[in-house]
């Protein structure tokens, strides 16, 4: 598939239902006070259109602990949040979220690989659902995953990036959890294998 059809197709199948999708944020529960020792990672400004407003949370009411670190996403409020092991860093990222309720996973999971420059495949589901998509995208400018993923325990879910910025703030995946680039490489950085990983 050429450069130029891909793109036809990307904006068609992966992009085409974010618009009418899209809707201000709700707030997180359990909204705390910002340490003064904790960093923001916020991109309010550029999904403007699509948020309302991002709070932080603090760990304790989700983690028992920060050992190996903590990330948190909000399918509500469209953010993920991470907490460094040692307490002292706290990021808080824009993200997007699936399209709808059957597409989402809610629980406890891990981070069990890490990549930089993913490739993609559609899943099992995604095939059936849309047979027209191509069975593999290599790394690079036209693949769904941006510039890096973070796999977790479960199959076929991942936090990645995407190089359409469109997605950020919306409901707008087939499943996993989206960030700009420069986000999902800012916490690819701080993630590790056997960070913990809870989507309420």
């Amino acid at each position: 598939m050429g450069s130029d059809n891909f793109s036809n197709f990307s904006r068609r199948v992966f992009l085409g239902g974010g618009a009418a999708m899209a809707s201000g944020l709700a707030m997180p529960a359990l909204a705390q006070p910002m340490a003064n020792t904790v960093e923001i990672e916020q991109d309010v400004q550029s999904v403007r259109r699509n948020a309302s407003a991002f709070r932080t949370l603090d760990w304790q009411p989700y983690f028992s602990t920060l050992r190996k670190g903590a990330i948190l996403v909000d399918i509500e409020s469209r953010a993920v949040h991470f907490w460094s092991e040692d307490g002292q860093t706290y990021k808080l990222y824009p993200s997007s979220v699936p399209m709808s309720d059957d597409l989402t996973r809610r629980g406890s999971t891990s981070v069990i690989r890490k990549v930089e420059g993913p490739t993609w495949a559609p899943t099992p589901a995604m095939k059936r659902r849309n047979p027209e998509w191509p069975d593999f995208i290599p790394a690079g400018p036209e693949n769904p995953m941006g510039t890096h993923a973070l796999y977790l325990s479960w199959q076929y879910y991942r936090i990645h990036g995407t190089h359409d910025t469109r997605k950020i703030g919306r409901r707008s995946s087939n499943g996993c959890i989206g960030l700009y680039n420069e986000h999902i490489a800012d916490l690819f950085g701080r993630a590790n294998v056997g960070t913990q990983v809870l989507l309420i």
